[in-house]
């Protein structure tokens, strides 16, 4: 009994040390996302902005706001996307922003697409913090109204910027509480998580309003995170849709208004 209990002691820690060693790639499949050419998306106004950080040079794009002429500063929005996306799949979409006057700025992961580095929770917040600080300093953005939206593993990187810069708001869009969680799914402990994105503890101490967006359907982030960073904020508001996770939410014109109508109660509108 004493060698069987050994040799399925070396059997988990040999299978902990290989999780442990795969989990980037699970968490990042970069290399299973098809990359568009380069120019393919045009959309009218967008700047290509390259982000020199520590890792690499990063790529991000800003849509600018609908405004009328001496309308500036205006308010903007920090976009992180899914872990299988890119920003090419975005613009079009998130241009809704910029008729309610409202920038917005999508930045790419280290390591995704045309942006070198690796990511992980490290390269991923030094990147969305150097995109802060350049967005903040624009002259046609007014930096105490800027917004934090994300998108699956975006909450996470919105949530690690949230800690380390202020912000009007936060918009968590089918965002877990920690990647902790995922990692006790596979029988090792949590503390083997190499990069947590502990998303509850930053909704727990966060100030501002908060609007959590979660399918009651979801299946790859269960609903129950929704509703636990909801419960965990203190200003915050919940929407349920009727759906799972990548068909989130189901109708884009139901997301837009109420999107306009939490940044309108937040006062950011």
């Amino acid at each position: 009994m004493i060698k069987i209990a050994g040799l399925i002691l070396i059997c988990y820690v040999f299978y902990s040390g290989f999780l442990f060693m795969v989990q980037r790639k699970i968490m990042f499949p970069r290399y299973m996302i098809d990359v568009p050419p380069e120019g393919e998306v045009n959309v009218s106004g967008m700047e290509k902005i390259w982000l020199k950080t520590g890792r690499g040079t990063i790529e991000s794009w800003y849509l600018p706001p609908v405004t009328k002429p001496g309308a500036l500063p205006r308010p903007a929005v920090i976009f992180a996307h899914g872990n299988g996306e890119l920003i090419d799949f975005w613009p079009f979409e998130l241009k809704r922003f910029t008729r309610f006057g409202i920038g917005v700025l999508i930045v790419e992961y280290p390591g995704y697409g045309r942006s070198k580095g690796a990511p992980s929770q490290s390269s991923i917040t030094e990147t969305f913090v150097t995109a802060y600080d350049m967005l903040s300093a624009r002259a046609d953005v007014d930096a105490p109204k800027i917004i934090l939206v994300g998108r699956s593993l975006g909450g996470g990187a919105v949530c690690a910027l949230a800690a380390k810069r202020p912000a009007a708001a936060l918009i968590l869009m089918s965002t877990f509480t920690s990647a902790r969680s995922f990692v006790t799914k596979y029988l090792i402990p949590g503390f083997l998580a190499r990069d947590p994105f502990d998303n509850l503890s930053v909704v727990r101490s966060f100030y501002g309003p908060v609007l959590i967006m979660h399918g009651k359907r979801d299946e790859v982030i269960p609903y129950k995170h929704g509703l636990a960073l909801y419960r965990a904020a203190r200003n915050g508001k919940m929407i349920m849709y009727d759906s799972g996770h990548n068909d989130s939410p189901p109708d884009w014109d139901i997301f837009w208004r109420d999107v306009e109508s939490f940044l309108k109660d937040a006062g950011i509108l």
